[in-house]
């Protein structure tokens, strides 16, 4: 883990949804699929990102357009500096051989790079790629090309199952056996997820995304339950926050007060 802030220069700059931007750079501190880097950008605050390119010594952060500060990120071009620090967090378990990766949409970025190292150590991988629409379907044909088995669904038909992507995760846990389920997306999502492979007898792991302030568990922005998610988290034991009645229900705002989802 690296506390002190690296200024590097995007190297790379692509637009792979409609509303979702990656920014490519050099950053040599070795990264594990899971955890995320602070990064500050001139003129907007600093931001906890979760590493959507973890090799070697170039690395990547993919960009969700949600409010007026991940807007102006997505404006940023080829050359422009931002500060780095970090990777924090924990990492997905790459061990299980036969894994179930389930991305609600800008939760692709979260798990693609373990899908990757996954792969490279010989598991069987099958995503469940959810969207709301066809366009908006993030890494696609990046988890096509690594040679995982890709099943789509879309909240408007567009592609794939017509539905949430926990339609399509019932489907292959009735249809496929796994050793793991892996998600990152909306909480309500990874709930339903976490129940599904409960049900299965499958054990599942989630990547939460909270605000998070220091990245060092001490400002407890990120505070879920008893857990610092910056510390602890991001990745967790599904069985854990399933304990936990605010999961799914409530997050944290910029302020730290808790308000429902």
């Amino acid at each position: 883990m690296g506390n002190v802030r690296t200024i590097v220069r995007v190297q790379g700059r692509v637009e792979e949804t409609p509303s979702t931007v990656t920014l490519r750079f050099p950053y040599a501190p070795a990264a594990a699929p899971g955890q995320f880097v602070m990064v500050w950008f001139p003129g907007e605050d600093e931001l906890p990102m979760s590493l959507s390119y973890t090799d070697g010594s170039s690395k990547g952060i993919t960009v969700k357009a949600m409010g007026e500060t991940s807007r102006n990120v997505q404006r940023i071009e080829t050359g422009a500096r931002l500060g780095i620090r970090g990777p924090y967090g924990n990492r997905f378990d790459l061990s299980p051989r036969r894994i179930l990766i389930v991305a609600g949409g800008s939760g692709a970025a979260v798990l693609a790079p373990g899908a990757e190292r996954a792969i490279e150590g010989g598991a069987e991988v099958t995503v469940a790629l959810g969207a709301t629409t066809e366009t908006e379907l993030l890494f696609r044909e990046r988890f096509a090309t690594m040679g995982a088995e890709v099943e789509i669904a879309t909240d408007d038909g567009s592609a794939g199952t017509r539905g949430y992507v926990t339609v399509a995760v019932e489907q292959l846990l009735a249809t496929h056996t796994f050793d793991a389920v892996w998600s990152c997306g909306p909480e309500i999502m990874m709930r339903k997820v976490a129940l599904l492979a409960r049900a299965r007898g499958v054990a599942s792991y989630g990547s939460v995304e909270r605000q998070m302030k220091c990245a060092l568990g001490m400002c407890d922005a990120c505070a879920l339950g008893p857990f610092h998610v910056c510390v602890e988290g991001p990745v967790f034991p599904m069985e854990k926050l399933l304990e936990l009645p605010e999961f799914g229900a409530f997050k944290r705002d910029s302020a730290g007060r808790r308000v429902r989802f």
